[in-house]
């Protein structure tokens, strides 16, 4: 047998590493039930928190749709059916419901389309008649969609739905009600903070959708470097466990990294022939600097999309610039639970006393764009309308700024508001 090689056991990777796959709490049978079950599926957990590889392992052909900031369920759905050859060309008039037009893309979205037509009657005629078909006209639109879903064979995942606005993740609570009459069920991933998210947003949905946490404590995190160790042969020390588990901060794909640059650093790159120890906490603490370098390119992008987006809004640079502050000071437990609005407003009250909470809470339900790219990606904060708090969806942030002396430009922005 050739040797394991240690990236084949730690680290990011897009596709499940068996040897640190942890079942903990035995999600992976709880999720097979569920989807033996007429019910919809939400998993919810911090960002690479193991999401994805708990669904890759379970559903490895599930039909995967990412959100975007300012995308609506039209565009989920656009996006799910050209993944399967069918283009649905979204009517950008409408405000309401699923409107728009689907015809096939590729031979095998004509195959699906001509099945489905078939199987609802639909009336058509001329050479058309089995590749396109109109929708948004009524109720039946969706189930138009649902029936494309089911007969493609693949279930349909939604991933990142907390960049959704809070209007589209109602629309989206209403739809799966809608999905699940037509037989259709969906698994929607994403962060968010209070159980039940869903059935919050839509009572009907009550008995329809199950909701799976995933969250890892501190055990479960040191059985990823326990079975990595046992499959290189190698003897981690418990101060090099220790550390990883309490830097990764709940992050299993942080954690992965961090021992992966440990075993680089320590110059151990495959399975040992006997067992090796793994106990210089220097090798570890070079490692984690290596990972904090490795992100502060990521982190100093986001903060100049902040800055640069906190400027183009004239009159409103002070008001904005605390709010990120206070956000940013904010405790590692807090960033790990939620963040207040009270919270927020002391910390920004007490550095500029003229800041309001209306104006404050005003604010902050725009912070969500300021840090998106130009492909509406990269949040690492997000306000919680429904609770009224800021939520951390990317916990690496509070790895670099323990590891790294961050001078955010927003507080650049904060100075020059005083010097004026």
């Amino acid at each position: 047998m050739p040797k394991k090689l240690s990236h084949a056991v730690f680290g990011i990777s897009n596709e499940v590493l068996p040897d640190t796959y942890v079942n903990r709490g035995k999600l992976d049978e709880k999720l097979t039930t569920l989807l033996t079950r007429p019910t919809h599926i939400a998993l919810r957990g911090s960002s690479k928190c193991g999401k994805s590889w708990l669904r890759q392992r379970i559903i490895p052909n599930g039909l995967v749709v990412q959100c975007r900031l300012g995308h609506t369920n039209s565009d989920v759905f656009a996006s799910a059916l050209g993944v399967l050859g069918v283009r649905f060309e979204i009517d950008r008039t409408s405000t309401v419901g699923v409107q728009g037009k689907v015809d096939a893309q590729l031979d095998a979205g004509v195959s699906l389309l001509a099945k489905v037509n078939a199987k609802l009657e639909l009336e058509a005629s001329g050479e058309r008649s089995t590749t396109s078909a109109t929708v948004g006209r009524n109720i039946q639109d969706l189930r138009y969609i649902a029936t494309l879903l089911i007969e493609s064979g693949r279930r349909l995942v939604i991933e990142d739905v907390h960049y959704l606005s809070s209007e589209q993740r109602t629309h989206l609570a209403y739809d799966l009600k809608a999905l699940w009459d037509y037989g259709c069920f969906v698994m929607v991933v994403g962060v968010w903070g209070n159980a039940n998210f869903f059935v919050r947003l839509n009572g009907e949905l009550s008995g329809r959708i199950e909701e799976i946490s995933v969250e890892w404590g501190a055990a479960d995190l040191k059985k990823i470097i326990e079975k990595g160790e046992a499959a290189l042969q190698l003897q981690v020390s418990p101060e090099i466990k220790s550390r990883a588990v309490g830097d990764a901060f709940g992050n299993a794909g942080l954690l992965q990294l961090l021992m992966l640059k440990t075993l680089d650093e320590a110059g151990i790159h495959e399975e040992q022939l006997y067992l090796t120890p793994l106990q210089k906490i220097d090798d570890y603490e070079a490692a984690a600097m290596a990972v904090a370098d490795q992100l502060n390119g990521l982190y100093i992008s986001f903060g100049e999309r902040v800055a640069s987006g906190i400027r183009t809004r004239a009159d409103s640079t002070g008001i904005y610039a605390h709010a990120m502050a206070a956000v940013m000071v904010a405790s590692d437990d807090h960033h790990m639970s939620a963040i207040s609005l009270d919270q927020i407003f002391a910390t920004a009250h007490s550095r500029q006393p003229r800041i309001q909470r209306s104006n404050l809470k005003s604010i902050l339900q725009k912070i969500d764009g300021l840090q998106v790219d130009k492909d509406g990606r990269g949040l690492v904060v997000t306000y919680d309308a429904e609770e009224e708090c800021v939520r951390n969806v990317d916990r690496q942030l509070l790895f670099y700024r323990k590891y790294k002396t961050v001078s955010w430009p927003w507080e650049v922005i904060i100075a020059e508001a005083v010097e004026q």
